[in-house]
């Protein structure tokens, strides 16, 4: 039997093992850890096993992930949130539409402190479900807006996603930050756009609100300036070259702290409870970087990167076509996959590819990561749709949130299609970067 027939009898059975609903990080870390004693021996694999548990666990890199995680739940337990809410409601409030386009703007801003698109979602549906419930906006629109919108969280930086990403193609993890920040922005313009095209169409989804004074507009922006000196700093810092991704991580994550305490905002109690839920994403991501590291060894006995790579250098047709078709596969594997899995499973396979192919990696970071924002959207598997059900409850059905969010999926391929026509909006501020 060949290599390559191994390789792929390995995918099958992982694929198998997720369906069954065999957690992500032990399923990989099972089928690389098996292949690889059959491929070579078992000695060589119990070594393999024990070298990749102990290389993850006590690597420097990994601990940006708990320093960035934790500031994003002590913004979150702080109450951060409701603040950027009401700041971007005085705004945008009066205008057809204005909830959702607010919620869009909040979301933006909080995923920049805090690097989780579940936790943006639970985040934004706590805060504007009610509200627009409140102010006649119809569910379709509401849930769609809130579910949609927490996808910025594993774009715009600091994202969780473009950690494992960076950590996995050992790129720079504060050049992928910073190469979210265009990216982040154009798709939060695109989600607000679509909001008032929709509203346009359909006067009756978002009413307009109330007007407000350009006095209540300057009072509200105050609740925006602590969390936006926060990002500038922990950006500017990278960007410069002042501090690691991991000192940046440290840095935003006192600082959060520090905002807070002046704020009066967060408890004992709650400190705590941001630290349990640090610790509890920490673990589940770092399984999954070790689960995926042992799969990948795996992959790479089994020559099916370079083979494809191989394959795809012979073929007659643009580059930007087989990026094209990795793209349907991403989106369509999102539909059935959580963002870490479809991340961790597919990297191994065609980054090889990618670069061989002559793509910057960095762009091409960038690319996966707005692929795998749909999956967490699209249904069956759409984490965020399922997030914000448990927000809303029994009065609004799972069919109402899947039908809410294909006018932003829209969105997200427009956003996706202008980077492949200009990557540079990717890749112009990294190569500013000292």
């Amino acid at each position: 039997m060949s290599l390559s027939i191994i390789g792929a009898a390995g995918i099958v059975v992982l694929l198998v093992l997720f369906v069954i609903g065999v957690p992500v990080a032990f399923a990989m870390a099972l089928v690389g850890f098996v292949g690889f004693c059959y491929l070579v021996s078992p000695a060589a694999g119990l070594e393999l096993l024990a070298i990749d548990f102990f290389e993850n666990v006590s690597s420097y890199s990994l601990t940006v992930i708990p320093l960035f995680v934790f500031m994003g739940s002590i913004a979150f337990e702080g109450g951060l949130s409701t603040r950027l809410y009401n700041a971007a409601y005085t705004i945008f409030g009066r205008r057809r539409g204005g909830l959702a386009i607010a919620t869009i703007g909040a979301a933006a801003g909080f995923s920049a402190i805090c690097g989780s698109t579940n936790a943006a979602a639970a985040a934004m549906s706590r805060v504007a479900l009610p509200e627009m419930k409140k102010h006649g906006y119809a569910d379709v629109l509401a849930t769609g807006c809130v579910a949609s919108a927490g996808t910025l969280g594993i774009l715009i930086p600091p994202s969780a996603l473009l950690i494992v990403y960076g950590i996995l193609t050992q790129q720079g993890i504060g050049k992928l930050f910073i190469a979210g920040i265009l990216p982040g922005i154009l798709l939060s313009l695109l989600f607000m756009m679509t909001v008032m095209i929709w509203c346009w169409y359909n006067p009756s989804l978002g009413p307009a609100g109330p007007v407000t004074t350009l006095k209540e507009k300057l009072l509200g922006l105050s609740g925006v300036i602590e969390m936006l000196v926060l990002f500038i700093f922990v950006m500017a810092g990278l960007f410069l070259g002042w501090f690691s991704p991991t000192q940046a991580g440290g840095a935003g994550a006192a600082g959060a702290i520090v905002i807070c305490v002046v704020r009066r905002s967060i408890t004992w109690g709650l400190f705590l409870k941001a630290a349990k839920d640090t610790l509890l994403i920490t673990c589940m991501v770092m399984f999954i970087v070790t689960g995926a590291m042992i799969f990948g060894h795996f992959l790479a006995v089994t020559k099916i990167p370079f083979v494809l790579s191989d394959w795809a250098g012979s073929l007659s047709i643009p580059p930007m076509a087989i990026i094209g078709i990795i793209a349907f596969f991403h989106l369509v594997g999102g539909c059935f996959m959580d963002a870490f899995a479809l991340i961790v499973l597919t990297i191994p396979i065609v980054y090889p590819l990618v670069t061989s192919l002559g793509f910057d990696p960095i762009w091409f970071g960038i690319i996966m990561t707005l692929l795998v924002e749909m999956g967490a959207i699209t249904p069956p598997v759409g984490v965020n749709t399922y997030v914000v059900k448990g927000v809303a409850g029994d009065d609004i059905s799972l069919a109402t949130i899947f039908r809410g969010i294909f006018p932003f999926l829209g969105a997200l391929i427009v956003t996706v299609i202008i980077l492949m026509i200009f990557p540079q909006i990717v890749t112009f501020l990294p190569g500013l970067m000292h």
